[in-house]
């Protein structure tokens, strides 16, 4: 999906239908500015209730060398 939008004088833009429903995006809710390899995206911000259990069964863990470990 690409989708062009026009920034307003007060640096405003609205996010297009096809985008905020893709996303579930809802009137008042917050979103973030992400800087991801050159480019920014939009993250949604979620409350406590809907990250739980966002990632079950999901592999989250990290690998670390033993010297960041034992620091």
């Amino acid at each position: 999906m690409s989708t062009t939008v026009t920034v307003s004088p007060k640096y405003q833009i609205v996010i297009p239908q096809e985008v905020r429903e893709a996303m579930k995006i809802r009137p008042g809710q917050k979103v973030m500015f992400m800087e991801w390899r050159g480019a920014y995206v939009i993250v949604p911000v979620m409350g406590p209730e809907e990250a739980f259990g966002l990632l079950k069964g999901q592999e989250v863990r990290v690998n670390r060398e033993k010297s960041e470990v034992q620091k």
